[in-house]
Order: structure tokens, then C-alpha cells, then sequence
């Protein structure tokens, strides 16, 4: 778990993060989105250490981030895996010695044990038997699964993705963000996404921050958020009339949903007694 308390950012005269507050909880997808210059790249470099906050408190699992010295946050930073927006891959270097490169950068692993240790993340990311292939052999979508291979090799506590579907058509992109959902659930990640995808936000959006001028301007899930009356974050996910007829026809299936939950609730509760026999006279 990640906590954010308060952070304050600013450039000159310029605050770019104004006491900007967050919980980002393990095992789930938490999504900071926003408008350009809405200050949402920044509270993701600040919360992974790139940026020191003026003010505030990044927590990781209770550990006070920002008050570390230099060689506690080495510690912690072993623990954090990054897939960039644009892959970031060595072009040199083949996918094999890609994703080896954190290996033999922070283990004294054997050369066997860190091939292993490839073979499986690349297994697990789909692309079994691409080692020997370099950076330009490969498709928009298959650098992106690279990259996440890459950044999970270490087996990180949290994962920050940074525009992961950058570039992507929209079928690869739910592939992408249905991979970076599995591994989040299946290892227990807190995983942290800066995106402008709205598939993203509502296909695996378990917690979404939105930022408006450096301020929180709305928190919740991709659920909360068809029903949200915030303007400005409808102005922003619902832009189209297309997408705003969208909204209205999902907040329709919802509330039949809540509705018909509501009605099996009633009749069961209405039931209930007619299913347990009655007591011995």
C-alpha cells in the first residue's frame, strides 16, 4: 500500500500539486488521470522519488518515503518496478539481455538462474521463445509486454506505469491493461497508472484520482464514477455526446442492477422463515 498525505509541489512560482491526498491499496489498478498540466506526472514522480516533494508524506506499507536518506530509498527502489510510456527498451540489446538488465544490476544471481528467472517472466507476459529477438523485430504491443516482463523480473512490491497504452490500438490496449490486471491481482502488487485511456478507467480503474490544476478534485472506482455529479470530471471522461450517451445508458444497468440486488434481498428475506421448519411442540 501507498499512502500520499498532503503533498505540495511547486517550481518557482509555480505550485504545480497542491496538498494532494491518496490511498493506493495492493492487489488493485489505482489510476491518476487528468487533463495536461493538471499536475498528475508530476504526483507520480514525487510519489516514486524523482520529484522531492515541498511539503507532505509518501508512505510505502507505513515506511515514511520522503524522510529516508539516500540508502534507504536505494532499498525501497528495489522493490519498485517501471514500465515507461515509450517501452524504454535498449535497441542494442536483445529481449532477453532487456529484461536480464535489472537482474544483473541488483542480484549475484547465476547466469542460469537469471535466464530462468526471463523464461518465466516472458511466459507469463505470453511471449515464450522471443529471447533472441531485438526491440525493432517487434510490434507496438509486444514491446509494451517486453517492458512489463521487464519491470516484474525483480518481483516488485509496486508497479508504475506511465501511459502504458501510449501508441497502442484500442484491441491491444485492453490486452495490455488485462495483463497489467492479472499480475497485479495474482502477485499482490500495488500497481500506480498514469493514463489518459478512458478504457483504462473503466475497465480496471479500482481506485481513480483525478486531478484538476493541481488540486484532488475526485476519487473513486470505475463504478462511482458513472454516477459522479462532478462536472469538471465528467467534462473530462464523458467529453463526446457519444460517450455521454454511454454514461447515461451504464448509469440505466446499474441502477436496474442495485435495483434487482435490492428485490432478490427482499424476497429472500421474505422467504427466509418459509425455508426453516417449524420448532417441535
Amino acid at each position: 500500500m501507498i499512502e500520499v498525505k498532503n503533498i505540495k509541489k511547486s517550481f518557482g512560482d509555480k505550485t504545480v500539486i497542491q496538498d494532494v491526498s491518496a490511498v493506493m491499496k495492493s492487489g488493485q489498478c489505482n489510476l491518476i488521470i487528468g487533463s495536461s498540466g493538471s499536475g498528475k506526472t508530476v504526483l507520480m514522480k514525487c510519489i516514486v522519488g524523482l520529484f522531492e516533494p515541498d511539503a507532505g508524506q509518501v508512505l510505502y506499507h507505513g515506511q515514511d518515503f520522503t524522510a529516508m536518506n539516500s540508502d534507504e530509498k536505494t532499498e525501497v527502489r528495489k522493490e519498485i518496478g517501471m514500465l515507461f510510456q515509450g517501452s524504454a527498451l535498449f535497441d542494442s540489446l536483445t529481449v532477453e539481455q532487456n529484461i536480464m538488465f535489472p537482474l544483473s544490476m541488483f542480484t549475484k544471481w547465476t547466469t542460469k538462474k537469471k535466464l530462468d528467472r526471463v523464461n518465466e517472466v516472458l511466459t507469463r507476459v505470453n511471449l515464450t521463445g522471443v529471447n533472441k529477438k531485438f526491440p525493432a523485430e517487434l510490434s507496438g504491443g509486444m514491446k509494451k509486454r517486453v517492458a512489463l516482463a521487464r519491470a516484474i523480473v525483480l518481483n516488485p512490491k509496486y508497479l508504475f506505469c506511465d501511459e502504458p497504452n501510449s501508441g497502442l490500438d484500442p484491441q491491444t490496449s485492453l490486452v495490455i491493461d488485462k495483463l497489467i490486471q492479472e499480475i497485479t491481482i495474482e502477485y499482490n502488487i500495488t500497481t500506480v497508472i498514469n493514463t489518459h485511456d478512458m478504457n483504462s478507467v473503466m475497465e480496471i480503474g479500482n481506485y481513480i484520482l483525478y486531478m484538476y490544476q493541481g488540486n484532488k478534485e475526485w476519487e473513486g472506482t470505475n463504478r462511482e464514477i458513472i454516477f459522479s455529479k462532478n462536472e469538471r470530471l465528467n467534462e473530462f471522461i464523458f467529453a463526446s455526446q457519444f460517450l455521454q450517451d454511454a454514461k447515461d445508458m451504464r448509469m440505466l444497468e446499474e441502477s436496474g442492477k442495485i435495483s434487482n440486488d435490492r428485490n432478490m434481498d427482499e424476497l429472500m428475506d421474505k422467504d427466509a422463515p418459509s425455508l426453516i421448519p417449524p420448532p417441535d411442540e
